[in-house]
Order: structure tokens, then C-alpha cells, then sequence
């Protein structure tokens, strides 16, 4: 069987790191596992601006439940939630912000996304 240089890289990725459907690359840095390159851009931007003083309560992965788990009918269905990639506050604007770092925008993204700005009305959404 032949490969293309493509499949082979594919196939046999070099890092032994998995690609997702959007061709990004994980990222290690700082103790912390990044799904991408731009995202751990972020992050190194956000550390700045927190030992600034700038930011503080830097936070990754938050968890935000959108809807409960809930039975209906003896069927159980799960819990909605939505994990932004950063959290923290703003000092000089003294509110929470959330931050996602998006190369796509999804229509499960964006439906979670209205549903988050639905339930959480006093928190800022910042797309990256």
C-alpha cells in the first residue's frame, strides 16, 4: 500500500499528537494541554496582562451548565454545558469575562453560545 506525504502524516503523525476535524494541533505549554496554537497564544497573553495586574482569577476549561439533566417520559437526558477556554476578571472594567478562542464557528457552538448569553446576562462573552 502507498501513501501520499498527506496520508502518511495523517497516519503516522509525527508528534503522536491527534489532529481534530479542524486540523489543529494540541498544544503542551505551561502545564497545561492548549487545542491550539492560537489558543495558547491567548493564554500567554492573558498571564501578561494577570502578573500586570491588568487581569486576575485567570481560570481554564470553565464549566457553564446551560440546562440541568432532566427524565421525561423514562428517558434520561444530559445536562448542557459549555466550556469556555478562559476565565477572568477585568480589573479596570470590574466585570467577570469569558473568553472563547474559535478558528470555526459551529451551529452547536452557536446555539450554546445563545443559550449562555440567555442564562448569564451579566457575564461578557469575548470571541477570539
Amino acid at each position: 500500500m502507498k501513501l501520499s506525504n498527506k496520508e502518511y502524516e495523517l497516519y503516522f503523525n509525527k508528534n503522536n499528537i491527534k489532529q481534530n476535524k479542524y486540523h489543529n494541533k494540541k498544544v503542551f505549554y505551561d502545564e497545561h494541554w492548549f487545542d491550539s496554537e492560537k489558543e495558547k497564544e491567548h493564554y500567554v497573553l492573558l498571564k501578561l496582562l494577570e502578573n500586570n495586574g491588568m487581569i486576575k482569577d485567570l481560570q481554564l476549561q470553565v464549566k457553564f451548565e446551560l440546562q440541568p439533566a432532566f427524565e421525561k417520559n423514562g428517558i434520561k437526558y444530559r445536562a448542557i454545558k459549555y466550556i469556555a477556554d478562559f476565565v477572568y476578571f477585568d480589573v479596570s472594567a470590574q466585570k467577570k469575562v469569558v473568553v472563547d478562542v474559535k478558528g470555526y464557528r459551529n451551529q452547536v457552538y452557536l446555539l450554546k453560545k445563545k443559550l449562555f448569553e440567555y442564562k448569564y446576562k451579566d457575564v461578557f462573552i469575548k470571541e477570539i
